[in-house]
């Protein structure tokens, strides 16, 4: 029998949505990863970002779905059952994350199901929004998470 977490697949019902976080980003921030992981022009260089399409420096897409991570291991993840995930179906960056941004999540779980081949596991379906201070929707995901089942027992 698992115990000791707060969330189980049994907590995420399908069409259950909440928001959370609160991650403000520097320009510090985004000078910082984008130089180890993305250094592009328009992440790297305040004035060559002001020649580009985004007129001003922006944060790479993976530090804000980097920001996202954070935020919802905080809200439920770290105190979860959970085993990992097979992967995302999607990500789209739909406006740039510029320093001074206040961003959130909003997820939102869609479908549930019992893993077939492990019926101690449950697979959460989920959307996860980025929103700015201005409600705008910054980056969208969505993807699949496995959680152990409260009161089970691995075959």
């Amino acid at each position: 029998m698992v115990s000791n977490f707060k969330y189980y697949w049994e907590d995420f019902v399908a069409g259950q949505a909440k928001e959370f976080g609160g991650i403000q980003v520097s320009e510090e921030d985004i000078l910082n990863f984008a130089k180890v992981y993305d250094p592009q022009s328009f992440h790297v260089n305040k004035e060559a970002a002001e020649q580009t399409i985004f007129k001003g420096l922006i944060a790479s897409g993976w530090q804000t779905c980097a920001f996202m991570m954070r935020m919802i291991c905080d809200d439920y993840l770290l105190d979860s059952s959970s085993q990992g995930s097979p992967g995302l179906d999607f990500v789209k960056w739909l406006k740039p994350v510029r320093p001074g941004d206040t961003l959130r999540v909003r997820s939102t779980v869609l479908d549930t199901r019992v893993m077939n081949s492990k019926p101690h596991l449950g697979i959460v379906k989920l959307s996860w929004e980025c929103l700015n201070q201005t409600n705008e929707v910054v980056t969208t995901m969505q993807g699949s998470l496995i959680f152990i089942k409260r009161n089970s027992t691995p075959a």
